[in-house]
Parts: C-alpha cells; sequence; structure tokens
C-alpha cells in the first residue's frame, strides 16, 4: 500500500474527503518527525512506538577499494509494533 491508497482508505473509512485525509495523513506524520527530533517517544497504544537509537560511531569498509573508513554516529528513527497489530497480522 502506497501513500494514496493510504489516503484513498482513510477517505473512505472516515467518510471525509480525499483531500482532508490526505492533510491529516501529513499533519500525523509531521507530528511524528517533531516529536523524534525532540527526542520522545511516539506511543500510539495497540499500534506501537516510534523511538530514536543512537547508532555509535564505527570503523568501516569501502566496497570498491577496501579501504577502511570511519562512520560518524547518527540517530536512526525505529518502530517497535505493538500487541494488537502483533496480534492482527499473526
Amino acid at each position: 500500500m502506497n501513500k494514496t491508497e493510504l489516503i484513498d482508505s482513510i477517505a473512505s473509512s472516515t467518510g471525509i474527503s480525499k483531500a482532508a485525509s490526505g492533510r491529516a495523513l501529513d499533519a500525523t506524520t509531521a507530528a511524528i518527525s517533531i516529536a523524534l527530533k525532540k527526542g520522545e517517544l511516539v506511543t500510539l497504544i495497540g499500534f506501537g512506538t516510534f523511538y530514536i537509537a543512537k547508532r555509535e560511531a564505527r570503523n568501516g569498509r569501502n566496497p570498491r577499494t577496501g579501504a577502511t573508513i570511519k562512520i560518524k554516529a547518527a540517530n536512526s528513527p525505529k518502530f517497535r509494533a505493538g500487541k494488537s497489530l502483533k496480534d492482527a497480522v499473526n
């Protein structure tokens, strides 16, 4: 399912227009992004939790040359599925 199909599904299940569904989806993803940027957890009970995982700096290899390179530390967004979501797909 892509974004357009998700917007169509939201519109049909809620009875609002596709434009309003698109704005609601964009607002939701923006709110999640802003919260994660602040370092906060975003928990949707039953669905799951979005959080930030910190990756330490490390050494890696350039696949073309085989030379050792330094990879900077980074923050990576993660998602942990909730019990209801796990039960729904199993």
